[in-house]
């Protein structure tokens, strides 16, 4: 049974993110996604509220499972008996970012293998940065991300984001 892992800090998860789950989801025996927990980033949602939003995207799939976790990423893919990390690529930024996290990775644990999926071409603009920059600012998020991020985004942003859920019918 070949396990792979699909690390992240998911802040929020977006279509994109969903879109490499799926489609990981039918490669791999077993995928469990890791909501990275202490990023080197401020984060706008808890662990807790992350791990629940990355729960019911996965709640349909069989055989993906989501877990928190601390620490190097490779311990986290070792300690659930994984053998493969999944990463999803954007642009060519994205690549330089991941082709360095893949050599030390390599250093570290040479016997995971990383596979990077290329994002489906309608999400290749989409980031978690992005999308709180947009809610923030009241803009459509439609197609974005699920109607439930879009209410918890809400629920951060309070007034700001009103105008989200009022301008998705405009979209």
């Amino acid at each position: 049974m070949t396990i792979a892992v699909y690390p992240g800090t998911f802040d929020p998860i977006t279509s994109g993110h969903a879109d490499i789950i799926k489609r990981a989801a039918s490669i791999f025996d077993k995928l469990i996604i890791g909501v990275y927990d202490k990023p080197n980033k401020q984060v706008l949602f808890s662990v807790a509220e992350r791990v629940a939003m990355v729960s019911r995207v996965i709640a349909n799939l069989p055989g993906v499972h989501v877990k928190p976790y601390s620490g190097l990423t490779a311990d986290f893919i070792h300690s659930v008996n994984g053998t493969v990390m999944i990463r999803g690529l954007r642009a060519s930024s994205d690549f330089e970012r991941e082709f360095e996290m893949a050599l030390m990775n390599k250093k570290l644990s040479p016997d995971i293998e990383l596979i990077c999926l290329m994002t489906s071409s309608e999400y290749q603009f989409l980031s978690s940065s992005l999308i709180k920059e947009v809610a923030r600012l009241g803009g459509c998020l439609k197609d974005m991300i699920p109607d439930y991020v879009a209410n918890a985004l809400k629920e951060k942003f309070s007034a700001q984001v009103t105008k989200v859920l009022e301008n998705e019918t405009k979209c």
